[in-house]
């Protein structure tokens, strides 16, 4: 109803009769935050531009049926395991665990029915000046093949006029890793504007990345130092700008596939800042992982079709993933992934939206 900070409503259906529901939260002047329950997606996120206007910013799909039918983790909660596990296998405590392999040899975002496909269930929902949905998921033992039964909650928050919030939790009975995030493609000229995210300028708070194989797998190695390649973000650079450069690492991503170590101890800190010529929006994310993934879109083919009836070719839109780093499991000398009965898995993202005002 009009003046209500949240909308509920039927966005979908799936092919055994549930309802697939859509939540709206609304900020202030027009900035609105769209949650479907299949996959905890983040339908739409509508925010200004500089010259008063509001568009939606992330890629995906008008109607159910395109995240049904593609599985292109627009926008998705993306778990068990968020990015890469080398042949799809780690040990646990002396046991060989074998996961799904889907992504070349290796395995990829939680294997062929991850967190992304699943019907998550609305818990609550919070009206008034901070409004918010938890949503639940609770993945059983072996699911996948993960070892332990993991409980989930997320909360989308707009936790200012202009600001998303997200945070997630995880309980399991057992020994098991996680490794959850949110998969998002944002094109800040507007998920229907037909532009390239090339000339978006891009900040990312890091001194290392992680450099990789042709399979995307880090290489045994520490992290590399951006200063003097083409990773190097730390002062702000068109995406595009050094993309095309001779570079074995942009040659093994296909342009920019690589996760940026933040080294956060745990706190809530800016990890990246990107900004829209054109419309002047300005995102920053603020995480409390260890890495990011910035992803440039790079295997977008133009096979998809997304929002407006536009297809989804590559550049229309980048990745920026927050999450702890790929392959963990199976290096010791990378942030720890495995989680515990009695303790708590958590992870906090912040996006948070203004414009240019010069």
């Amino acid at each position: 109803m009009a003046g209500s900070t949240i909308e509920k409503g039927v966005f979908g259906r799936l092919p055994d009769g549930r309802d697939v529901e859509r939540i709206v939260l609304r900020g202030a002047g027009g900035f609105e935050a769209r949650i479907i329950t299949h996959g905890a997606v983040l339908q739409a996120l509508i925010a200004p531009d500089a010259k008063g206007g509001h568009d939606d910013v992330v890629l995906g799909h008008d109607a159910f049926t395109g995240y049904l039918s593609e599985r292109k983790f627009f926008g998705a909660t993306v778990g068990r395991y968020a990015n890469r596990i080398a042949k799809g296998q780690f040990s646990l405590d002396g046991e060989t665990v074998q996961l799904a392999v889907n992504n070349g040899p290796n395995a990829l975002h939680g294997g062929l029915d991850g967190f992304d496909r699943k019907l998550w269930e609305i818990v609550e929902l919070d009206e008034g000046a901070a409004p918010a949905v938890t949503l639940a998921y609770t993945s059983p033992h072996r699911d996948e093949n993960y070892p332990g039964r993991l409980d989930v909650r997320l909360t989308y928050r707009v936790t200012g006029p202009t600001e998303l919030s997200l945070s997630m939790e995880a309980r399991t009975d057992r020994p098991t890793i996680v490794n959850l995030t949110n998969h998002s493609f944002f094109n800040l000229e507007g998920a229907t504007s037909g532009t390239s995210i090339l000339d978006h300028r891009l900040t990312v708070a890091a001194e290392h990345f992680l450099a990789i194989d042709p399979t995307a797998i880090p290489l045994p190695e520490a992290p590399r130092r951006v200063a003097g390649t083409p990773f190097d973000f730390r002062e702000p650079r068109p995406v595009g700008e050094r993309i095309r450069q001779g570079d074995q690492q942009l040659q093994n991503g296909r342009g920019y596939d690589h996760t940026y170590c933040l080294g956060r101890d745990g706190k809530l800190a800016l990890a990246a800042r990107l900004e829209a010529p054109r419309s002047g929006r300005i995102m920053e994310l603020f995480t409390d992982q260890p890495g990011l993934q910035v992803y440039s879109g790079n295997y977008l083919d133009g096979t998809v079709l997304g929002k407006g009836g536009k297809l989804i070719r590559q550049s229309d839109a980048m990745c920026l993933e927050p999450h702890i780093w790929p392959d963990a499991p199976n290096r010791p000398d990378f942030p720890s992934p495995r989680l515990d009965p009695g303790q708590v898995y958590r992870h906090h993202t912040v996006y948070r939206f203004a414009v240019r005002t010069s």
